[in-house]
């Protein structure tokens, strides 16, 4: 072999070398390039579910005109002495129509709520509050609030237990809403006032309530919250959920310790 060929097969070699190496830098960069995409496809999805976590509440009917924070959607974890299991809550609400004031104008009317904790004793001033002690008649008449649970605790601030949405919260209300009756105008509202919860507009009483279990201002602007009776008995119960704190060891949300109502029972007391 001559040397002019020996040269020509060197340079093949070298071509056949160089080829590849240049195929494997085309991979590498197609690789990189990948890689790069999934990572971006990764950072949008994880923004995404931020987003949807931040953006999936919905608003409710509040006292204090507080939103319920993000721990609302934590599961209650607590439980506490004397209580039941709490039955599952009803997938829908069958409207109701709002009643005549006057059914309970000047009357005064006592209602046992029996929850699976025990028994929460009402008395109801339809003196006071006539249009919404007819529509808490009503409610409790209709088998409204079977099986719901109370679904929201403050515990800073504000010392309210809420209740009255079958659906925990979301719910679309009992098919009516109505105005403000006996709001205090200096926010006072002691432990064991029973009062109407709504949203920023005084017109959207419906089937919501809380119950104060401590001592509670509540701002005035709007035009307060109504209250329309007071407990009498059960007010333990009340307290022991409270103690047992919000789900997620937050301040405002879901009870960590789940009560519902079963039934409410409400007769009318004679002079």
């Amino acid at each position: 072999m001559t040397k002019e060929q020996e040269r020509a097969r060197a340079r093949r070699r070298q071509e056949k070398l160089d080829a590849r190496e240049a195929q494997r830098a085309r991979e590498a960069a197609r690789n990189r390039q990948v890689a790069v995409v999934v990572a971006a496809v990764l950072v949008v999805v994880a923004l995404f579910v931020v987003l949807a976590n931040v953006m999936g509440g919905s608003d409710t009917e509040t006292a204090g005109g507080a939103t319920p924070s993000a721990s609302a959607s934590a599961a209650p974890s607590a439980s506490v002495a004397g209580c039941k299991p709490a039955p599952a809550a009803p997938k829908e609400i069958t409207p109701m129509t709002l009643p005549d004031p006057k059914t309970a104008a000047g009357k005064t009317f006592e209602a046992t709520i029996t929850t699976n904790c025990g028994d929460i004793v009402l008395a109801l001033d339809g003196a006071k509050a006539p249009q919404t002690v007819a529509s808490f008649v009503s409610l409790a008449g209709g088998d409204y609030w079977a099986d719901s649970p109370c679904h929201r605790l403050t515990t800073a601030g504000i010392f309210v237990l809420q209740c009255g949405d079958p659906l925990g919260g979301a719910g679309p209300g009992p098919g009516y809403t109505f105005g403000i009756e006996n709001a205090p105008a200096d926010g006072s509202y002691p432990k064991g006032t029973l009062a109407m919860a709504r949203t920023s507009d005084p017109n959207s009483n419906g089937g919501q309530f809380f119950i104060v279990y401590d001592d509670t201002t509540l701002p005035t602007e709007g035009g307060g919250y109504s209250i329309f009776g007071t407990v009498t008995a059960g007010m333990d119960i009340v307290e022991k959920i409270a103690a047992a704190g919000v789900a997620g060891g937050a301040e405002d949300g879901t009870p960590a310790a789940p009560i519902s109502i079963l039934e409410v029972a409400v007769t009318e007391k004679k002079a």
